[in-house]
């Protein structure tokens, strides 16, 4: 895609504009990818999401693809290694709530459920194209479903997944599309 107006967010920047065009507010379905989704949104926390992105790849490589079984074997040694890699965003607590993550997942399996059919169970209707925010004064940092959706995912075992951090998901993930009206992405559907 190649807007020619203005994006709701990344212009400027052909990694982020890629990410808003291609990603940001797409359906994402899978364990893996959810996980993916989840843990990146938590290393985000504080900081760009540019810088993520720019570290996306790596942290892909170092977190096993973001497999649920793989990540959930990691242990103190594993922990140590990551902190010690300069190419990856090294925080403790979230990088030990991706491993705790991960092993929820795999509780989830065990039960014969999955995290794909949890976290999409939270997804609101979808909004009308009238009721498109036109500013981001008017797309919220949380929302009743990611209050619900964050309680759940502690109930089962998540950290670092707080409501605004499981709404950024939501949106990541396409559970909510918050793109602006005027955004190319939304006028290039109509």
């Amino acid at each position: 895609m190649t807007p020619t107006s203005a994006r709701c967010f990344g212009d400027g920047d052909d990694l982020y504009a890629a990410y808003h065009d291609d990603e940001w507010g797409v359906p994402v379905h899978g364990d893996t990818a959810l996980l993916e989704r989840f843990a990146l949104e938590g290393f985000q926390s504080g900081l760009s999401w540019l810088t993520v992105l720019r570290k996306r790849p790596a942290f892909r490589e170092v977190f096993d693809g973001f497999d649920p079984e793989a990540v959930s074997r990691f242990t103190d040694d594993d922990v140590a290694r990551l902190l010690g890699d300069a190419r990856i965003i090294r925080n403790r607590a979230k990088i030990e709530a991706t491993i705790a993550n991960a092993r929820a997942v795999v509780a989830l399996h065990e039960a014969d459920e999955s995290l794909d059919e949890l976290v999409w169970s939270f997804a609101p209707e979808a909004r009308a194209e009238s009721d498109r925010p036109r500013t981001w004064h008017e797309v919220p940092a949380t929302s009743e479903a990611s209050k619900a959706l964050a309680k759940e995912l502690k109930r089962r075992g998540f950290r670092f997944v707080g409501p605004t951090t499981a709404y950024a998901a939501m949106q990541a993930c396409g559970l909510v599309d918050d793109h602006l009206a005027a955004c190319p992405v939304v006028l290039a559907r109509c």
